[in-house]
């Protein structure tokens, strides 16, 4: 039934994309709600907030999912499909990274950068076609791990519960963690450490599984002596693994309003340009098809040990 339920919630996406502002803007209601009612500048009140704006709602359908389990196996599939199709998806991130790779292609420089400037939510204009083309592999490569791979671990473990777990986890780290902890104090550093919590195995299995479909010696190599150079260590680790495993340089200075922004370089091989920008797409989906190969594996190991 997990399986069934990914394969057909990521099915669904491809036919009719979620409306990702409408569930964001939902989430920042919830968060805005959470914040006004309960922030007074404590920790404490922080832990209660997270509680109940991710424990609560996760345990709520937890206990939703048990009772449709257990009464209609139907209903429990089809709540699966609902939930992941609210909180994955690859469509949520793919249109600007394809748009931005043909941009790239056709040599339409300013629409690659007003692209990559909505989605990064970044000034763009004084980046040149390779600062483009490596900015966009570094976003594709972190909008994989948090849109698709690390809510659907959760999901295989927790079933409907741990993809809202996830989902509402980073949507409150964003809102109240580290960008934000100089207005809000010490209410948001409860947010910043559940969510380091929660993505700690799934970035890591993320980064696995980018050297096993990837070039693995090279992500290996990668992930050991520069992850660590980041100045985040989650981004690090998927950054400087993806980069080994595609054979290519990110990180590195980009052209900035005020200058040269530096960034440790990650990576080996070649500049970015659009064709690793494909051979990014195509890391990606192996990393999806070696998952799913693995759940079939799984399933019909139990079904034979029964």
């Amino acid at each position: 039934m997990t399986l069934i339920s990914i394969i057909l919630s990521l099915l669904l996406e491809q036919v009719r994309p979620m409306a990702v502002g409408r569930v964001d803007a939902w989430l920042n209601g919830w968060a805005q709600f959470l914040e006004n009612r309960l922030n007074a500048g404590e920790r404490s009140h922080g832990v209660a907030a997270w509680t109940l704006g991710v424990a609560v709602p996760a345990l709520l359908v937890l206990a939703l999912y048990l009772f449709l389990l257990a009464n209609n196996m139907v209903a429990a599939v089809l709540f699966n499909i609902a939930l992941l199709y609210l909180t994955t998806g690859f469509r949520q991130f793919s249109h600007y990274f394809t748009d931005i790779q043909m941009a790239l292609r056709m040599g339409e420089l300013d629409r690659a950068r007003q692209l990559l400037g909505e989605w990064r939510g970044a000034s763009a204009e004084h980046l040149n076609s390779g600062e483009i083309a490596r900015l966009a592999i570094e976003e594709s490569l972190l909008a994989s791990h948090r849109h698709v791979f690390a809510p659907l671990f959760w999901f295989v473990i927790l079933g409907p519960a741990g993809a809202v777990l996830y989902r509402l986890a980073r949507h409150l780290y964003r809102s109240w963690g580290r960008s934000a902890r100089g207005e809000l104090g010490d209410f948001g550093e409860c947010a910043e450490r559940a969510f380091a919590i929660v993505d700690w195995l799934p970035v890591r299995l993320t980064a696995a599984a980018f050297a096993v479909v990837g070039d693995f010696e090279d992500a290996v190599y990668c992930w050991r002596s520069q992850a660590s150079r980041w100045p985040e260590e989650a981004p690090g680790i998927l950054l400087a693994t993806g980069a080994g495993a595609l054979g290519v340089r990110l990180g590195m200075p980009i052209h900035a309003a005020g200058g040269i922004g530096e960034r440790p370089e990650l990576g080996t091989g070649d500049d970015a340009d659009p064709d690793f920008m494909q051979s990014t797409i195509g890391l990606v989906w192996r990393t999806l098809v070696m998952a799913l190969l693995l759940l079939t594996l799984l399933g019909i190991a139990v079904w034979v040990g029964r």
